[in-house]
């Protein structure tokens, strides 16, 4: 079986898991402990981040005329890639979560809905709060001048029913 043949498989995976992904972040995992890498996995996991090692020749095969090839530049050494189809912020979020504690992580650049970020980029991403959080921010805004509405309407109320 030729190399071509071995590889072709591993490069449609990558493109499968880059297909319709919101976000996509490189990393370095030089230096990471095994406890550390798999709390690392754990984390990613729970927070619907899909993290995988490639060999960067695959990753460049794959990303190959796509928005993501803007990454081949950051594919030197160890390379992990971070991809999550749902939440924006969520790769660099918990990557960068991650890092604060283990310096060894290197969160090297990304893409995140078709614009290219390096590593400031990303790091001022991961500062944004996840969606949730942001539509119940949005909701309690919203709730609020009714509930102070209300409030004052039946304080007005009870100040007439004890005057009367």
């Amino acid at each position: 079986m030729a190399k071509v043949e071995l590889k072709k498989p591993i490069v449609e995976e990558i493109s499968e898991l880059l297909n319709g992904a919101a976000t996509a972040v490189v990393v370095d995992y030089r230096g990471l402990t095994v406890a550390q890498d798999t709390e690392l996995r754990r984390e990613l996991r729970e927070a619907g981040v899909v993290y995988k090692v490639y060999k960067n020749t695959m990753i460049n095969f794959a990303i190959k005329d796509t928005e993501f090839e803007e990454l081949a530049q950051h594919l030197e050494g160890p390379t992990a890639i971070a991809v999550c189809k749902d939440d924006a912020t969520a790769a660099a979020r918990v990557l960068y979560k991650f890092a604060k504690n283990a310096e060894a992580l290197e969160v090297k650049g990304g893409i995140v809905d078709g614009a290219y970020y390096d590593e400031a980029g990303l790091k001022k991403l991961a500062n944004i709060p996840s969606r949730e959080v942001l539509l119940s921010k949005l909701l309690g805004s919203m709730q609020s001048p009714i509930a102070n509405f209300a409030r004052v309407i039946k304080q007005i109320a009870e100040k007439d029913e004890e005057a009367a």
